[in-house]
């Protein structure tokens, strides 16, 4: 079983897809977010084509641990993709994964249009290895 983990965004969302022993990250991809029910469609289509029987979607929690209006954005994003896909969808704190992701493209030079159109996905491969790190315990 793969499992796909989610940095969900107002204009884009990272998607990454686990490989089948749920041990690496094995694609990435970003789709546009302004419409949510396309994005929803684009990701249930994801899922289907590579087979994913999980999905966890990053949870923007603050520094000291509370919930804002994004976490709340998160969560019934969630719960569409829930609906959508009948999996099974779990929620992952995802606090300075995009300061984490701009670091890691700033590293290997990634600047302008090529950051912006790749930080939301190297955000959802950390959201996803940290999971992945967290189910292996």
């Amino acid at each position: 079983m793969k499992i796909m983990g989610i940095d969900y965004g107002d204009a884009r969302t990272g998607v990454a897809i686990s490989d089948l022993l749920c041990s690496i990250v094995g694609t990435t991809a970003v789709v546009p977010s302004r419409n949510k029910e396309k994005a929803i469609a684009d990701i249930v289509r994801m899922a289907r084509e590579n087979q994913v029987g999980e999905i966890v979607v990053g949870l923007p929690k603050n520094m000291d641990g509370t919930e804002g209006v994004r976490a709340q954005l998160c969560r019934e994003f969630a719960q569409l993709l829930r609906e959508a896909t009948g999996l099974p969808v779990a929620m992952w704190d995802e606090r300075r994964t995009t300061v984490e992701a701009h670091n890691i493209l700033s590293t290997h030079n990634y600047h302008g249009k090529k950051r912006k159109e790749t930080v939301d996905a190297v955000a959802a491969s950390l959201i996803l290895e940290g999971y992945l790190a967290f189910r292996k315990k």
